[in-house]
């Protein structure tokens, strides 16, 4: 049985980046994962997506955040049991929570952190009759290798983040670029919004917009797909590729089953005291919980994640009082008194 003093549920930026703040407070950090490498979604999904919004990082990859944070907290020497998700979980006679995995795997630790790692990730596919003859001959839902666009004709659809950030990125490597939004307002970043609307005032994007593409067409490879207008007018667009990007449907797996309040697929914590659930003990932090106010981000995961560790803090070490320092002072952001 592994022992620890933080169980972590999920090895993505924010699972990870917890470990290093427990690390500073001097705590044994373990995690667990679905997947067979660290790094959630950012290492299996896109790990060359280009983000943004990382203090200090003007423009970082995703498998370049994720080396960053390894290298981070490499000096605690977490422990990983990777490849395995989580299955059941209960409460021995002294307190502690036992997480065995479908592998049979058992961990005891007093404080359990759900950060992800929950399995599939099913991307949301669009209505389309024969869509899936050109899955992966034209039309993907995932980018994996952006250089695969460099000189095509590409056409995206989506408002989120997602279809904004790689429509500016593929902008400078693709050939031809078309953003298609069902809406005129997008949902994503509003200095995205505006730097895709400066490519499409500068004939770089071709911004469609109260529309959607209801048809694909080619012979053994995607070559066009069909845009539907809220006016009812259509066009056909040639294309190398098209990205629909509406998002990725998670599930909870077998962690919906242990008796956590869950909203809309989302595990309701209070994010007012340390995103503790509605069990003592258990957090979950990251694009796994919610609570009013919620946003979906890697920077509000590295908060939650550094407020929750402080409360499994007292959880592991009841009688040690934790004071706080700052790392330029004392090498941790807290110590042991």
């Amino acid at each position: 049985m592994i022992q620890t003093d933080l169980l972590i549920i999920g090895a993505g930026p924010t699972g990870l980046f917890s470990v290093f703040e427990a690390g500073l407070l001097k705590m044994r950090c373990h995690l667990i994962d679905s997947l067979p490498q660290p790094g959630g979604q950012l290492t299996e999904i896109y790990p060359k997506k280009p983000i943004y919004d990382i203090p200090g990082f003007p423009i970082v990859n995703a498998g370049e955040l994720v080396d960053n944070l390894m290298e981070q907290i490499k000096p605690f020497n977490p422990g990983f049991t990777l490849g395995e998700s989580a299955t059941t979980i209960h409460k021995d006679n002294h307190g502690q929570f036992i997480v065995t995995t479908d592998k049979g795997t058992t961990h005891r630790a007093p404080s359990v952190a759900i950060a992800g790692g929950l399995g599939v990730f099913t991307p949301r596919r669009p209505p389309i009759e024969n869509l899936t003859n050109f899955e992966q001959k034209g039309v993907e839902y995932i980018i994996r290798d952006p250089d695969m666009y460099r000189d095509k004709k590409v056409v995206i659809s989506g408002g989120g983040d997602s279809a904004l950030d790689w429509t500016i990125y593929l902008a400078d490597i693709a050939t031809e670029v078309s953003l298609v939004h069902r809406r005129t307002s997008f949902r994503g970043h509003l200095d995205s919004v505006d730097k895709v609307m400066a490519l499409a005032n500068a004939g770089k994007v071709n911004l469609i917009t109260n529309a959607e593409v209801k048809e694909v067409s080619g012979s053994n490879f995607l070559e066009s797909v069909t845009v539907h207008s809220k006016d009812g007018s259509t066009q056909k667009i040639e294309c190398d590729h098209w990205l629909p990007l509406f998002g990725l449907t998670p599930t909870l797996g077998p962690i919906g089953d242990w008796g956590l309040t869950i909203e809309k697929n989302s595990i309701v914590v209070d994010n007012s005291l340390d995103y503790q659930t509605n069990i003592e003990g258990i957090y979950a932090i990251g694009d796994v919980n919610t609570y009013p106010g919620k946003l979906k981000l890697i920077l509000c995961g590295f908060h939650e994640g550094t407020i929750m560790v402080q409360s499994a803090f007292k959880r592991a070490y009841p009688d040690k009082k934790l004071s706080f320092k700052y790392t330029t002072v004392m090498g941790g952001v807290g110590s042991l008194e």
